[in-house]
C-alpha cells in the first residue's frame, strides 16, 4: 500500500525542489497514527550491540533531522532509525538550495550544514516516546560557531542518554568547516575519551547507551588504522561506515549538478563506502560491531555489506527514488537470498571482507 502511494505521489514531490518535498513527506508522516510494523520473519532477527533487531535494515541519519517521526518511521518497516544530526544550539545551517537530486545517478548532494532545532528540542520530542518499543538511535555533532566542539559532544551525550538506544558521534559530514578534522588521531582521543566519559556519567544506574562512531569515506587507509585504534582502545561500541563523500565519480552522469558543493550520496557511494567498510571489518577482527550505509539501494547491496562485514546495514537516499517499499524488497531479497544459500547472516558475516577490500565484489 505505501508502496502504491509512493508511486502517485513521486511525480509531484519531485517537480518541487528537494528540501520542500522532503520537508511535506515528514509532515505527510506526522500525520499517520503512530502503530506497529507487521512482526519479520525469525530469520532476519539478530543480536547486535546486546539488543534484539528485528531486521538488519536501519534508516540512516539526515531524513529525521529533528526529531519528530521516529515511530512512524519504524512502522514503515525498519529494523532501527537513527535521527538527527542534532547539536547544542539551533542553527540554520547552509543558505538554501542545499540538496540536490541527481536522477541518473539515483545520488543525492547536499550541503545541509547541520540544520537543526537544537538539543533542547530533540530531547523534548524524544522524551514525548518514553516506554514505546523501537530501536532509535541519535546523530549528534558540534555546533558550526562553537569554542569547544568536544564540549559540544560530551553535552549531547549527556543530555541524550537514557532518550536513545544509541548516539553517534559524527565527525564525518564535509558540510561543517573544520569537522572532519577530529578524525585526526589526537582529537579523536580525545573526543571519544569525554564521550565515553559522559555517557558512563549520565548513564550511571541503567543499561548503557551504546556510543557509535560514523566515519567518512574520503580517508586513507593509515587514517582508518589510527581510528580503529581510537575506537577500540577508548571502548566505543562499533562504528558507522561511512558518511557522504566529497569525491565526484568520473561516472556521473548529471554533470552539471555533480558540481555542487556537499556531500555525495546514493549508489554512486556504494563501492568505496563498501570497500571502506570490508577494510575496516578486517582491521577490528570482530571486536565491534559495524553498521553499513552508502548507496543500499537492493537487496543485493545489502547482502553485499554483510558480506564485507557489517552486522547492520542503513539506507537513505535509494528512498527518494524508489520510496518506503524499499524496505520490504530489501527485507524480502534477503530472506531468498538465505534460503537459496542455505545459510544464516552470522555465518556470512564479513565472509569475503578480504576480497572485497581489493575491489573484487
Amino acid at each position: 500500500m505505501i508502496g502504491a502511494l509512493f508511486s502517485l505521489a513521486k511525480p509531484a514531490l519531485h517537480a518541487l525542489d528537494a528540501e520542500t518535498a522532503h520537508q511535506l513527506t515528514i509532515r505527510g508522516l506526522s500525520l499517520m497514527p503512530v502503530t506497529s510494523a507487521p512482526a519479520d520473519d525469525p530469520r532476519l532477527g539478530l543480536n547486535v550491540f546486546g539488543k534484539a533487531f528485528p531486521n538488519p535494515v536501519g534508516l540512516a541519519a539526515g531524513f529525521d533531522k529533528q526529531c519528530e517521526v521516529p515511530d512512524q518511521l519504524l512502522a514503515l518497516g525498519f529494523g532501527f532509525v537513527e535521527l538527527g544530526g542534532v547539536v547544542p544550539k539551533p542553527q540554520e545551517g547552509n543558505p538554501r538550495p542545499r540538496v540536490f537530486r541527481l536522477t541518473r545517478d539515483e545520488a543525492v548532494i547536499n550541503r545541509f550544514g547541520l540544520n537543526s532545532d537544537g538539543l533542547a528540542i530533540a530531547c523534548e520530542r524524544l522524551s514525548r516516546r518514553r516506554g514505546r518499543p523501537g530501536i532509535v538511535g541519535v546523530n549528534i555533532g558540534a555546533n558550526k560557531d562553537s569554542t569547544d566542539r568536544i564540549a559540544d559532544y560530551a553535552l549531547c551525550v549527556e543530555r541524550l542518554c537514557g532518550l536513545a538506544t544509541f548516539l553517534t558521534i559524527n565527525v564525518s559530514s564535509p558540510n561543517t568547516p573544520g569537522l572532519r578534522d577530529l578524525q585526526g588521531e589526537a582529537f579523536l582521543d580525545d573526543l571519544l575519551a569525554r564521550s565515553i566519559e559522559a555517557r558512563d556519567k549520565a548513564d550511571q544506574g541503567r543499561q548503557k547507551t551504546i556510543i557509535l562512531l560514523k566515519i567518512a569515506p574520503d580517508i586513507s587507509l593509515d587514517t582508518l588504522d589510527a581510528i580503529v585504534a581510537a575506537a577500540l582502545q577508548r571502548g566505543i561500541d562499533g562504528l558507522i561506515v561511512s558518511n557522504t563523500t566529497i569525491a565526484r565519480p568520473d561516472s556521473l552522469r548529471e554533470k552539471t549538478l555533480a558540481s555542487e558543493t556537499g556531500g555525495l550520496s546514493g549508489k554512486p557511494l556504494f563501492v568505496p563506502s563498501t570497500k571502506l567498510l570490508a577494510e575496516t571489518f578486517l582491521r577490528v577482527e570482530r571486536k565491534i560491531p559495524l553498521i553499513g550505509v552508502g548507496g543500499v539501494a537492493s537487496a543485493e547491496a545489502a547482502w553485499t555489506k554483510i558480506r564485507a562485514g557489517a552486522s547492520l546495514v542503513q539506507l537513505y537516499s535509494a528512498m527518494v527514488y524508489k520510496g518506503p517499499g524499499l524496505i520490504g524488497d530489501i527485507k524480502s531479497g534477503l530472506l531468498r537470498t538465505l534460503e537459496a544459500e542455505k545459510t544464516s547472516m552470522a555465518q556470512v558475516l564479513g565472509r569475503d571482507a578480504s576480497a572485497i577490500a581489493q575491489g573484487r565484489f
